[in-house]
């Protein structure tokens, strides 16, 4: 049984969103330039179940690009209208459009000035009345069996405030770094700010052998610096190649007397290479596509400025 109930309540409340894309019209687009318009902030009213949405709605506005906060009605009531300004816009939610602390800010809300958008499931409430511009948010039935519980009326109301979001957020031309600016923290913002700068080992650290360098030399270099490889650059610092372990394995394979060889007889020539100024998530692809454990850093000029272990990746958070 308790599976079909959470089919019905998953049924329900995904027909009420289908709905709501019938309803849009030219109402969506007037709320959408007053919204962008606004030279204040969105100011997203509720209470209730509608007033959690709300404060998920005010997140999702102030980190898309649109200034936001959410001001619970209850609290508007006793002093906190105070926070809205002339140059704000007010976007409530209710579903009834009678909600009685709503309506007892609605004239303060009016006399300030703001213009209002509502998401009603009532569109000819009180509240729908005195709005300036009203989303239809009405749904046949809650999935709740007793019609009682907000269940697919706040699924609707949040659908269509993130519809107002994301439109929002096209329209200011909102990329992605943007998005890491008021993502600073925590994996999301590692990985869309983190570049590989701030991560490769350079200067001293970076192992480095020329072409006639014998494979003693070599491998000593290698074992010295630990990062599994070394570069073959050119004595203007000019990067030549690469010799990984791999190459020394397979050298080995095709000559037992490998140590009478110089790095050019075993170097690879066509390292992967990046710029420091790439985001490090960029070189996470590029070692993921490549299935390779290190990238070398290299400047404009093709000089030999780093190099980039997947194991910095890991340890930074990036993933």
């Amino acid at each position: 049984m308790s599976i079909e109930d959470g089919k019905r309540v998953l049924t329900i409340e995904a027909q009420a969103i289908f709905a709501l894309v019938a309803r849009l019209d030219t109402q969506f687009s007037d709320a959408v330039d007053i919204l962008y318009q606004c030279q204040g902030k969105i100011v997203v009213i509720g209470m209730g179940k509608s007033g959690l949405i709300g404060a998920k709605l005010a997140s999702t506005f102030a980190s898309t690009g649109t200034p936001a906060f959410f001001l619970h009605a209850a609290e508007g009531v006793h002093g906190d209208i105070g926070m809205i300004d002339h140059s704000d816009v007010a976007l409530i939610i209710s579903n009834s459009g009678e909600t009685a602390e709503i309506l007892q800010i609605l004239t303060a809300i009016k006399r300030i000035g703001v213009l209002i958008v509502t998401l009603a499931g009532n569109p000819h409430s009180t509240i729908a009345n005195e709005s300036n511009v009203v989303l239809n948010v009405s749904v046949n039935e809650e999935a709740c069996p007793l019609g009682l519980a907000p269940t697919a009326s706040t699924t609707a109301a949040l659908a269509m405030g993130d519809s107002l979001a994301v439109a929002l957020l096209r329209k200011r031309g909102f990329q992605e770094q943007d998005f890491a600016h008021v993502h600073p923290g925590g994996t999301l913002g590692k990985r869309l700010l983190l570049r590989v700068s701030n991560l490769l080992h350079e200067e001293k650290t970076i192992p480095r052998v020329q072409e006639n360098t014998s494979m003693k030399a070599v491998i000593l270099e290698m074992t010295s610096k630990k990062l599994g490889l070394t570069t073959v650059d050119d004595k203007e610092g000019h990067l030549l190649g690469v010799i990984t372990d791999g190459d020394l394995r397979r050298g080995l394979e095709q000559n037992t007397n490998i140590l009478s060889l110089n790095a050019k007889a075993i170097m690879s020539t066509h390292p992967r290479t990046i710029h420091k100024d790439a985001l490090a998530a960029e070189a996470l692809h590029v070692m993921e596509h490549y299935a390779i454990t290190s990238l070398l850093v290299t400047d404009l000029q093709g000089r030999t400025t780093g190099v980039l272990h997947l194991h910095d990746i890991l340890k930074s958070g990036v993933i």
